[in-house]
């Protein structure tokens, strides 16, 4: 763990200011409350014990849970963002890339993982969410990271045979799925994080001799 777990009492203020906030369809205050609960306990415990649990919760049936819902999305998007960002000064990517899936909307988890490695004085090139798989095969040609980190949030964007095909296209990559949506096991040369104190410690583990402008990628056509 990078973080300490919040204790109960913590996560219990956190869940009513939160959610209070997006009951009032307040997305900025969700993300003030967010920003101060993680500069007080950390972004990995924060997203692990308020948000996703938080984000589960909704139904999202009728017309005003969906209201309620997209506020709190969007709050949570925003804090994550803005956390620990220095206006005028950008982290080197530190050779991690991080998409959404092909045809995957929903990738709040990537925010948490991008606010959590800042948290770490440390980057990555976020190219958010939805991303075609020849797109993908495109930036890694471009950028040379050491580590992509694909988000799924449904089984049908989890397709776990694309993932490792992928992987075995760049054996000088270490290639992640992470997010709900690999419900199928990632065989090797890929693997599943299953945490985001994972995940933030699967991109700061960079290997010896694996930095990123060192890699060369020959021309691969991928499937």
């Amino acid at each position: 763990m990078l973080t300490h777990p919040m204790p109960a009492d913590a996560v219990q203020v956190a869940y009513k200011r939160v959610s209070l906030a997006a009951e009032d369809l307040d997305g900025s205050r969700v993300a003030t409350v967010l920003l101060e609960m993680a500069e007080a306990w950390g972004v990995p415990a924060l997203w692990e014990q308020v948000c996703r649990p938080l984000l589960a919760r909704l139904p999202g049936r009728t017309a005003s849970e969906i209201a309620i819902e997209h506020a709190l999305a969007e709050g949570v998007r925003v804090g994550l963002d803005v956390y620990r960002r220095k206006p005028g000064r950008s982290l080197p990517t530190g050779g991690v890339l991080l998409a959404g899936a092909e045809q995957e909307t929903h990738c709040l988890g990537l925010h948490a993982l991008a606010a959590a490695l800042r948290e770490q004085d440390r980057g990555c090139l976020h190219l958010g969410p939805a991303l075609p798989w020849h797109a993908l095969t495109s930036a890694v040609h471009r950028a040379r990271p050491h580590t992509v980190v694909l988000w799924s949030q449904t089984p049908v964007t989890g397709r776990a045979y694309r993932l490792v095909r992928f992987a075995r296209d760049f054996p000088a990559l270490r290639v992640y799925g992470a997010g709900p949506g690999w419900i199928e096991p990632l065989t090797a040369p890929s693997a599943h994080l299953d945490s985001l104190s994972d995940a933030v410690a699967a991109c700061l583990a960079v290997r010896p001799g694996s930095d990123a402008h060192h890699i060369r990628y020959g021309p691969v056509p991928y499937r």
